[in-house]
């Protein structure tokens, strides 16, 4: 079966999720790992045209988090956000 361009297989996904020490790298708390799936799964469904920050904090289920400036502070601040969606995009392109 051929996967449109830009979309990430369900193979691929959970072999970044199953990747070992994923929540240590990308941090440990509850909310921030919620948030990272959720994005994961947006670029599974869209691929990476949706990956933009802070657009893709603005679209559920990822809004349902609540305002861009909470989601980030569920992070600690803006860099640590960045740094984690990054950290996901090496795991995504790595995988």
């Amino acid at each position: 079966m051929d996967v449109p361009s830009g979309f990430l297989p369900t193979k691929r996904r959970l072999c970044v999720k199953n990747q070992p020490h994923f929540e240590l790298r990308v941090m440990a708390k509850t909310a921030e790992l919620q948030i990272l799936d959720e994005l994961l799964e947006k670029y599974a469904e869209h691929g990476d045209a949706q990956f933009v920050l802070p657009d893709i904090l603005k679209v559920p289920p990822i809004s349902a988090h609540g305002q861009v400036g909470d989601i980030i502070k569920t992070f600690g601040d803006a860099d640590k956000l960045r740094r984690a969606v990054t950290e996901l995009q090496t795991l995504l392109y790595a995988a």
